[in-house]
């Protein structure tokens, strides 16, 4: 498979460089699917936490009668479809810049535990859950990205229905599902995956104070990725997951832009809808 050509990019955070983006046409063989919600004034953050905001530096004709468009633009790390590295709940861990780029791209097993979600908000996704998911398509590939496909991407941007709670700067009443302590210890010791992500706001439930599944996670030099969008357009299995996020020094966290390039359809592996419905 070829890599695409990279796109070259000034970006600015908090009013530093410009944003300017020169994009090349992919040149991968299958079809690819975006799997992140774009920022802008819509993106949800966590209730505490700095949202998007851009900037317009210009937007029009120079005296020289030239077109230029530059903009600035501020936010929290932690936001939109983005990656918590392992720094983010574990001390001397991987900040975003020190996270191999070989961790962040991966076979993606994409784990549909939308019934028990609606049936209650606040589900932790269980061991069970991972072992119904293998039971029918095998064992998680050897350096898998797992999806959490919980059906809560289907409620973004409604800030209400997504985090439970939409009143700026309170986080004791957000409800939305997680992934249990005892899953993210079987995905770290029974399975050794790169990375685990999920369609909510972040890898533990709404309730939680103690964020048992980022330490478990993080503390395993495992990146999240969080607010991860349109899991319903993958196969169960089958599909290459690339999250690339922006290489903020000593970050512990940062936007991403995470897609995946889907499998041929004649592969065996290929089928339809995050292994939709059991």
């Amino acid at each position: 498979m070829r890599v695409p050509q990279r796109r070259r990019a000034r970006l600015g955070l908090c009013g530093c460089a410009a944003l300017v983006t020169l994009a090349t046409q992919p040149a991968f063989a299958g079809a690819i699917v975006d799997l992140t919600h774009a920022f802008d004034e819509k993106t949800i953050y966590w209730p505490t936490a700095q949202r998007f905001e851009l900037q317009v530096v210009s937007h029009g004709r120079t005296d020289s009668g030239f077109w230029y468009e530059a903009n600035q633009f501020c936010a929290a790390e932690h936001g939109g479809t983005h990656i918590d590295a392992p720094c983010h709940f574990a001390e001397g861990r991987n900040t975003v810049d020190r996270i191999p780029l070989q961790q962040l791209i991966g076979p993606a097993a994409v784990i549909d535990v939308r019934a028990a979600c609606a049936r209650d908000a606040d589900y932790r996704v269980r061991v069970a859950d991972i072992e119904r998911h293998e039971a029918r398509y095998g064992r998680l590939p050897a350096g898998a990205i797992v999806l959490f496909w919980t059906g809560w991407g289907e409620r973004w941007p409604d800030v209400q229905r997504y985090l439970g709670d939409d009143r700026p700067g309170v986080t004791s009443d957000l409800h939305f599902p997680g992934i249990s302590a005892e899953a993210a210890r079987f995905l770290v010791d029974e399975r050794r995956v790169d990375a685990v992500g999920l369609d909510t706001a972040s890898l533990d439930h709404g309730p939680s104070t103690d964020f048992i599944a980022h330490q478990i996670l993080n503390g395993a030099n495992i990146p999240g990725l969080e607010n991860v969008a349109h899991l319903e357009r993958l196969p169960a299995r089958g599909a290459t997951v690339y999250a690339i996020p922006l290489k903020i020094g000593g970050g512990s966290g940062a936007p991403a832009r995470i897609f995946a390039v889907l499998p041929d359809a004649d592969e065996p592996d290929a089928e339809e809808g995050g292994g939709s419905s059991r």
